[in-house]
């Protein structure tokens, strides 16, 4: 009797602790997402809530699609507006969630050779080109990424940009990283720079410009694509990050007090 006990109750154990293993989920992000801190305060929030645990992979905006692509995350939550439309449009996702915003900025050495401070983008890439200032791209088909080209391309400037211009491949840690190093032009998010220990004698230069908002979409991959994805799971995490709640929790977080999300849900 008191084997089958036993035996009934390692049953439920298993059971119980397969649930508990069913309850995780695999988030395609982006490296302003992650490292700006966003996700350490937002996540713990989510499980509280629901209990379901997520693992983040970060990567480029083009990157995290792609890993959605392949059926390799559930849920993936970016900015680059048109490449999020083409993603639902080729049916990868059924629909996407505006959830947040922040913006972009020019940052720079505190010198600023190229006299380019103030609310004019365009202008400040013109200026960075024909100047041949160091510029720092982070090249890695990121949301910052197609964000710079699209500014390259309203300054009506292709091919060469400049002698000065360096193509890193990485992430936007890195890239801050290699600009504080060689005192150089970068484009970054927001939310990156507020929380980039590593500033050496670069600050904001460019700011303002309404060309500059950074919107924030989460998408559930299609499951009729990959059978395999945790589409409840996923789809859980939208609701409730689209929810007051996930919002305010969104809001709420700062750096040295200052707002680095903006929700925008409808």
């Amino acid at each position: 009797m008191k084997y089958l006990k036993f035996c009934g109750a390692l049953t439920l154990w298993v059971a119980s602790a397969g649930l508990i293993q069913a309850q995780t989920l695999t988030m395609a992000s982006t490296t302003s997402t992650e490292q700006s801190g966003l996700f350490a305060h937002l996540l713990p929030a989510f499980k509280k809530a629901t209990g379901i645990e997520v693992k983040v992979v970060a990567l480029g905006t083009g990157q995290a699609l792609d890993m959605a692509r392949r059926g390799d995350a559930d849920v993936v939550f970016v900015h680059d507006l048109s490449a999020e439309e083409k993603f639902v449009a080729e049916g990868w996702s059924l629909q996407r969630y505006p959830v947040m915003y922040n913006d972009f900025v020019l940052i720079g050495p505190l010198s600023d050779a190229a006299q380019l401070k103030g609310a004019d983008i365009v202008g400040a890439f013109q200026k960075i080109a024909s100047s041949q200032a160091l510029f720092v791209s982070r090249g890695d088909k990121s949301g910052t990424h197609a964000a710079e080209l699209r500014y390259w391309a309203d300054a009506r400037i292709s091919g060469v940009k400049g002698g000065g211009y360096r193509e890193c491949g990485c992430g936007m840690g890195p890239a801050l990283n290699m600009a504080a190093s060689l005192g150089a032009y970068v484009l970054a998010d927001r939310g990156t720079w507020l929380n980039f220990k590593n500033r050496a004698d670069l600050t904001v230069l460019v700011q303002g410009d309404k060309r500059l908002f950074n919107p924030y979409g989460v998408m559930v991959v299609n499951p009729a694509k990959h059978p395999h994805i945790k589409a409840l799971e996923a789809q859980k995490f939208v609701h409730w990050v689209t929810s007051p709640a996930g919002q305010a929790t969104l809001a709420a977080y700062k750096i040295g007090g200052e707002p680095v999300f903006f929700p925008n849900a409808k």
